[in-house]
């Protein structure tokens, strides 16, 4: 299977599963916007930007080596699965313990209201990285793709039957999350015959440490993503309040919309980068992807600031329209997060999991910082601006870096033209008020957008046709 075909067969089989899950959740914004207050939102955007903080810490990120190990075909599958499940084991019961703790001591009123829903959460979601990570690297993108389809449908009638039917507000939407989650888990965990893998009492000495000397860098690295993504929460939480939060959480979900095209192509550009990786890149296969991607990301973005306030007045009800404001800054680190999580797969390709970390660390430290300087004086709005100075730094630094692992040759002075063109849209859209002058001035940069990458458009249309 050539190099092409094998890139879009794995990105259409995660398409499906992934346009099913993000657009059907997608349209419900409104629902949920509609039922749940913003301080309940608040409080739902808080456990699980925490649980995103203490995964990778609690399993030590045993779920980058699960994938790493599993992509290799004569690495011991039954050592990486009973690894995994052990650190998921470890780390759910230090979260059982800390939130008795916290009972005791009385330490967060909201954790004690709602601990079991957090404890919940976290198991779902380490189970759910660890299952999924393994699934995807033994080959199982079907299987992947189908579940995430059932698993999307299961979510989304619970929250139409808690939220609507019973009426159990922020519990129902708990709830509703935990058990999608852990329906597409068993069903994976029968199909990859996760269970007959599993043993406890055999100690695998030597893949544990491989295991843990590729994850462990990468707690690092997660945690300075975790920093970019979410340690802006709590500093809005701070200065501005829980609800300002929810208003600010909930503008994700225009950005999400890109977020499925990344999450999409990242989940098959690892296999692809492993299996066909040349650091001559003499046939150009890197360059013309990173070139196609790049230009398909960059005119989405672009289309998603000329939609925001219309897709805003569609899914934002009542008082968490004003989240509008945010999005063009969070769709602009989105696209930069994608370009350097491309450039992530070269250093997975190489196992080098030590240079995810400085890169991310430099990007989360100026995050923080900005953060606290620009929230205080412009709410929300400076913390959306700050996630995304800070992806365009991981990115700068993580393309430097790749030029000791390969060559790309690639239009990076085009590539920074049409950058200045998104910043400008992002900011002309918070000061034009006037709708026609708002609408002419979007539309003519979105075509200037669509001129300075008709070269690589071309790239994109010819290896679809020829693949």
């Amino acid at each position: 299977m050539g190099r092409y075909t094998y890139l879009a067969k794995n990105i259409g089989l995660l398409a499906l599963s992934n346009f099913a899950t993000k657009t059907l959740s997608f349209f419900l914004v409104p629902l949920y916007t509609a039922v749940l207050s913003t301080s309940d939102y608040g409080i739902y955007d808080l456990f699980y930007t925490t649980v995103g903080v203490l995964l990778p810490i609690l399993t030590l990120n045993i779920q980058e080596g699960v994938l790493r190990y599993a992509l290799e075909r004569d690495f011991n599958k039954d050592a990486v699965v009973t690894i995994g499940f052990r650190y998921l084991l470890l780390g759910s019961i230090i979260v059982g313990v800390g939130l008795v703790i916290n009972d005791i001591f009385d330490i967060s009123v909201i954790f004690e209201q709602y601990g079991i829903y957090f404890f919940l959460i976290f198991v779902a979601q380490a189970l759910s990285g660890m299952v999924t990570f393994y699934t995807r690297g033994i080959g199982h993108i079907r299987d992947l793709s189908v579940t995430s389809v059932i698993t999307s449908a299961v979510t989304i009638m619970l929250n139409i039957v808690f939220l609507l039917v019973f009426q159990w507000g922020l519990v129902g939407y708990f709830l509703a999350n935990i058990l999608g989650p852990f329906a597409q888990c068993i069903y994976l965990i029968f199909c990859g015959q996760m269970v007959q893998r599993t043993h406890w009492l055999k100690a695998y000495p030597i893949e544990s440490k491989l295991l843990v000397v590729y994850s462990f860098p990468l707690v690092a690295n997660s945690l300075a993503w975790w920093v970019n993504n979410s340690s802006d929460r709590y500093i809005v939480i701070f200065f501005c309040g829980i609800a300002a939060n929810g208003i600010y959480s909930v503008a994700s979900k225009i950005p999400s919309i890109l977020a499925v095209f990344q999450s999409i192509f990242s989940q098959a550009w690892t296999l692809s980068a492993v299996q066909d990786f040349d650091p001559e890149d003499s046939n150009g296969f890197f360059a013309n992807t990173y070139k196609g991607y790049n230009c398909l990301m960059t005119i989405i973005c672009s289309l998603l600031i000329v939609l925001d306030k219309p897709l805003a007045s569609f899914l934002y009800a009542n008082d968490f329209y004003t989240a509008w404001q945010y999005v063009p800054w969070l769709t602009i680190a989105i696209l930069f997060g994608a370009m350097a999580g491309y450039i992530g797969g070269i250093f997975i390709a190489v196992k080098n999991s030590k240079i995810f970390a400085s890169s991310t660390l430099v990007g989360a430290s100026i995050n923080v910082i900005l953060n606290f300087l620009v929230v205080p004086i412009m709410g929300p709005l400076g913390a959306a601006i700050s996630t995304a100075v800070c992806y365009v730094v991981v990115w700068i630094i993580r393309l430097i870096q790749s030029r000791e692992y390969i060559h790309m040759r690639i239009n990076l002075a085009r590539d920074i033209i049409s950058y200045i063109v998104l910043s400008i849209q992002a900011t002309g859209i918070l000061f034009i008020t006037n709708r026609w002058q708002l609408s002419l001035f979007l539309v003519g940069t979105f075509f200037l957008v669509l001129v300075l990458y008709i070269s690589d458009m071309r790239i994109v249309i010819d290896r679809i046709r020829h693949r």
